[in-house]
């Protein structure tokens, strides 16, 4: 069993902003899968399926970025869930617009939803899709670029990658990040 984590804020007002990509990921994955209705478990909310034979735990946190590890690590230590079982979808600052990496391990980068992560599994050793929303040149307006909502003229291009994302998951399921990133990528070349 895979745990799929999408990081984001739960507040009605906040689901178009940047930081909320690994919401839209997540449901987006779960609605193309066909998962179950979301339900709320583990300070979060929940829906199973299966992708490409790999059952899969969707995971949305609503504790706020902030805390996102106390919901994972709940539905981890429930399913005794090694922390390579886990992937967490969220926005990467240091990607451009559009594009998406996947990688296992790694440093927080100053991102608040991996540190809770970190400090609450205990271990860095997930895996990670990083959905590249751009940085906004300097520091002092990151915040205000993280919360903020995407703008219409980021619409194709948000569109076809949570579509890719989606489309080529089960590649992500069986764990051939190689493969599924280079489709991704193949399939999002001409909209950004």
């Amino acid at each position: 069993m895979k745990l799929w984590v999408g990081l984001g804020n739960p507040e009605p007002g906040m689901a178009r902003q940047r930081h909320n990509i690994g919401f839209m990921a997540i449901d987006v994955i779960a609605h193309r899968h066909g998962f179950s209705p979301w339900r709320q478990r583990f300070k979060g909310l929940v829906a199973d399926g299966s992708i490409g034979g790999v059952k899969v735990l969707a995971l949305k946190p609503m504790t706020y970025m902030n805390a996102s590890g106390e919901s994972v690590q709940a539905a981890a230590s429930f399913f005794k869930l090694p922390v390579e079982a886990i992937t967490a979808f969220h926005d990467e600052l240091d990607l451009a617009p559009g594009k998406m990496r996947v990688k296992r391990g790694g440093g927080a980068a100053g991102h608040n939803g991996l540190r809770s992560m970190d400090r609450m599994l205990g271990s860095p050793e997930y895996w990670r899709v990083r959905l590249g929303i751009g940085h906004p040149g300097t520091k002092e307006r990151v915040t205000g670029h993280v919360l903020g909502d995407f703008a219409k003229v980021d619409r194709d291009w948000l569109i076809a990658l949570l579509d890719a994302v989606a489309d080529e998951a089960a590649l992500l399921a069986a764990g051939r990040a190689e493969d599924f990133m280079t489709k991704v990528a193949l399939l999002t070349r001409d909209t950004k």
